[in-house]
């Protein structure tokens, strides 16, 4: 498996002097995910996508991809995930065909946008396998306060080359349970609910999801697919992403910092005392 870190020598301008210095840079390159299923016709195996990412949790991507995609829909439909050379095979179990008419997408998809590459409109939004239910959950706001610090002192790869995305799971008291980077916000996010996904913890009703940028539509609806209902981001949301939220009823938290938030959809979640 190729680092997630390359180093290169560059000359460093300061004040009209240079220097020559070891820099490191995030690795970027291209995953090719595959499925194969067993058919009455025989044995099939199909490229599904190519997205640019960071190497490591690779297995984790493939099957996080997968499900927010709306391919697979439960972690028992996969039988084997083999990574290989910058490509992931998913085999997948007996007797299960995947809905491979939620992917419409061509083959390539930037590390900057998780939906480019769709076909069609009705192609960009998946449909849930958690239906949205009501709840009780009700978090204090300072539950919000450290979040940003806490994955910042996680950001191992961030902090050495200030190029990478990252997304965490925490619990309901502020725990970290994981986090995840990758040069892709939606790789980052697919890498955390793959995660998930593979540990048998789906659906994440009781957890926060924090997003290291902005908040997308296409990030949102990865939140959705996992049944989440709380989502925290450090950057701004768009006006989509605040409409997929309110409509699935999840609380949206913009701009986190330190001692404030913005909240977007789903106050009634949020205590201020």
């Amino acid at each position: 498996m190729q680092p997630p870190v390359a180093h290169i020598t560059i000359k460093k301008i300061n004040a009209g002097e240079q220097t020559e210095v070891e820099d490191e840079l995030a690795v970027e390159e291209p995953l090719e995910i595959q499925l194969a299923w067993q058919e009455a016709a025989g044995y099939v195996q199909k490229n599904i996508s190519v997205t640019m990412r960071t190497p490591g949790q690779d297995a984790e991507l493939a099957a996080g991809f997968l499900f927010t995609e709306g391919i697979l829909q439960h972690i028992d439909q996969i039988q084997h995930i083999h990574p290989q050379q910058n490509g992931v095979l998913v085999t997948l179990a007996a007797g299960v065909t995947p809905q491979l008419q939620q992917a419409e997408r061509n083959f390539y998809t930037t590390s900057s946008c998780g939906v480019c590459g769709k076909t069609g409109i009705n192609a960009i939004k998946t449909v849930p396998v958690y239906a949205p239910q009501a709840d009780a959950l009700v978090l204090p706001a300072n539950t919000f306060y450290g979040l940003q610090q806490t994955i910042q002192k996680k950001q191992v790869v961030f902090e050495s080359t200030g190029g990478l995305h990252a997304a965490a799971l925490f619990d309901v008291e502020g725990n970290c349970i994981l986090l995840r980077e990758d040069v892709g916000r939606h790789n980052a996010v697919d890498k955390v609910i793959g995660a998930a996904l593979l540990n048998r913890q789906l659906p994440l009703h009781q957890h926060i999801l924090l997003l290291s940028g902005r908040a997308g539509f296409e990030l949102i609806q990865k939140g959705v697919m996992a049944g989440i209902r709380v989502i925290a981001a450090v950057g701004a949301p768009s006006s989509l992403a605040v409409q997929l939220a309110t409509e699935h009823n999840i609380t949206l938290i913009g701009f986190l910092r330190k001692n404030r938030f913005n909240v977007y959809s789903g106050a009634q979640r949020v205590k201020v005392s």
